[in-house]
């Protein structure tokens, strides 16, 4: 792996440790593979209405229980156990299966989401996609790497023809989806975890998230910033706790924006 550039306001995160993440949120992806597909799977639901899997808590105590053996003073927050805090200044937020309900339904396009942020901000963002035996991942200062190699946004510069992702229109104002319409854009339900990635990795130009969680979004402003693009809320907030995410090559964030005004 060669190390792209460093940005100049933040020294860049140790390798080994950008190599690490990668490696234990993998294995809660392998983890997540042996309950995938399976009949007897059982679906509870949370007090949000939200769904839950023995998968999903398997994965994140996996994740939990390496990183309370290696970084004991490091804080922790994930979707299914909540916050433990640390005395370390750094913060790993994990969500063990982003795109449960495609999971429970043998959809491949689940990911496993891991974030580092330390005192310089974020500093190391995973999407494993165990299903589909991809990883995009991203180290500040590094680069961002799609199985390893260098990958970057498209250069797409008009939203005419451009292609546009989401979790599920279902949340969908009627006025963006017209507005949308009218824009030109390709629109398609590549969402989650993986409509991040695909932008990270120049496949798709805009991902949308009209309501997501911090650990739905906490790697995606370090996985877009470094390859070349940007990730904001609808407001166009540079924060992982507005409720809600979008994701551009950087060159469409401002007409993607305006879709949602």
């Amino acid at each position: 792996m060669t190390a792209g550039p460093k940005p100049a306001s933040a020294p860049p995160v140790p390798e080994s440790l950008f190599e690490e993440a990668v490696g234990l949120i993998r294995r809660a992806g392998v983890a997540t593979l042996d309950w995938f597909a399976k009949p007897d799977l059982g679906v509870e639901s949370k007090a949000d209405g939200t769904p839950v899997t023995a998968a999903d808590r398997e994965a994140e105590r996996l994740v939990r229980e390496y990183l309370a053996d290696r970084y004991p003073e490091d804080a922790v927050v994930g979707e299914e156990e909540g916050a433990a805090a640390g005395t370390s200044g750094r913060r790993w937020i994990v969500d063990p299966i982003d795109g449960t309900k495609a999971f429970t339904r043998g959809v491949p396009l689940y990911s496993n989401l891991l974030a580092l942020e330390d005192e310089h901000g974020w500093a190391v963002a995973v999407v494993n996609l165990p299903a589909l035996g991809e990883t995009v991942a991203a180290g500040r200062g590094l680069g961002c790497f799609h199985d390893g190699t260098r990958c970057e946004v498209s250069d797409r510069s008009s939203l005419d023809g451009a292609y546009l992702t989401t979790s599920a229109f279902e949340s969908w104002d009627e006025g963006w989806l017209a507005a949308a319409h009218r824009s030109g854009v390709a629109m398609r339900t590549w969402g989650d975890g993986y409509g991040y990635a695909l932008v990270a990795t120049g496949r798709v130009d805009v991902m949308v998230d009209p309501a997501a969680a911090i650990w739905d979004v906490a790697p995606m402003p370090l996985l877009l910033a470094e390859a070349g693009g940007l990730f904001t809320d609808l407001r166009g907030d540079a924060t992982v706790s507005g409720g809600s995410g979008l994701a551009t090559n950087g060159l469409l964030h401002e007409d993607a924006l305006a879709l949602f005004a």
